[in-house]
C-alpha cells in the first residue's frame, strides 16, 4: 500500500511539472518544416529520414533511459511501428537528453535499452540536440507525426503518445488517430495535445 501510494504521489508530481512546463512551451511546431538529419543508431548504422524512400511519413517519438514517464511505453512504441511501418510510416525514437547531465543517458545505455526493451525501431543519438531543438521537443516522450507533402517534411501532429501512461488497455492513442487520418488524407481533427513526462535540458539556453 506504501508503494501504491508513493506512486501515485511520483506520478502526480510528474503531471503537474509537464503541464507546468507545457504552458511555458515556446510556439507550437506544428505546420514547420523537418530538416533532415542523420543520427546514430543502437545498432551502429546512421539513420536518415532519406533512407525511407517510400514513407509517406514518419512517427517520431523523443524519449529517454531514465524517465519514470517513458519507461512505460516501449511496448506501445513497437506496436505502433508494427502496425504503421507497414503502412508506409515507420516510427523513429530519438534521445536528446544531455548525457553530461544523465549518465544514463549515454549511447552504451540505449543499447541496453533497446536490447532489454526488444525495440522494433531505431533509438537514435542526438547528441548535439539539434534534432531536438529542430522539433521544438521539450519533454520526454514527446510524440509528432510527420508528413511528406510536395517532399518536405511537416509536422502534422505534436503532444502525448495516447491519454492513459499507466493503463495502456485504456489508452486512446493520438497518434494512432492522427496517422489514420493522414493516410485517408484527411486533416488531423486534433493536431497538438500536452506532453507529458520529464524535462529535455538543453545545452547553451
Amino acid at each position: 500500500m506504501k508503494t501504491m501510494k508513493i506512486f501515485g504521489v511520483l506520478m502526480l508530481s510528474l503531471a503537474l511539472y509537464a503541464f507546468s512546463s507545457f504552458n511555458n512551451q515556446p510556439a507550437s511546431s506544428l505546420g514547420i518544416l523537418v530538416k533532415d538529419f542523420s543520427l546514430i543508431n543502437t545498432d551502429k548504422s546512421i539513420v536518415s529520414l532519406r533512407n525511407y524512400k517510400n514513407a509517406k511519413g514518419f512517427i517520431v517519438i523523443f524519449t529517454c533511459n531514465h524517465c519514470p514517464f517513458a519507461k512505460l511505453y516501449s511496448q506501445r512504441l513497437n506496436d505502433l511501428n508494427t502496425k504503421y511501418k507497414a503502412l508506409g510510416v515507420p516510427l523513429l525514437a530519438i534521445n536528446s537528453m544531455d548525457a553530461t547531465i544523465y549518465e544514463e543517458e549515454s549511447l552504451n545505455d540505449m543499447k541496453k535499452k533497446a536490447k532489454t526493451d526488444k525495440f522494433n525501431f531505431p533509438y537514435l543519438a542526438d547528441t548535439s540536440q539539434v534534432v531536438g531543438k529542430n522539433f521544438g521537443a521539450e519533454h520526454t516522450p514527446q510524440a509528432f507525426v510527420i508528413w511528406k507533402v510536395d517532399n518536405q517534411w511537416i509536422i502534422k501532429y505534436t503532444g502525448a503518445i495516447d491519454d492513459n501512461g499507466e493503463h495502456p488497455e485504456l489508452a486512446h492513442s493520438f497518434i494512432a488517430h492522427a496517422v489514420d487520418e493522414l493516410i485517408k488524407n484527411q486533416p488531423v481533427s486534433m493536431p497538438e495535445t500536452a506532453s507529458f513526462g520529464c524535462k529535455i535540458f538543453y545545452k547553451n539556453q
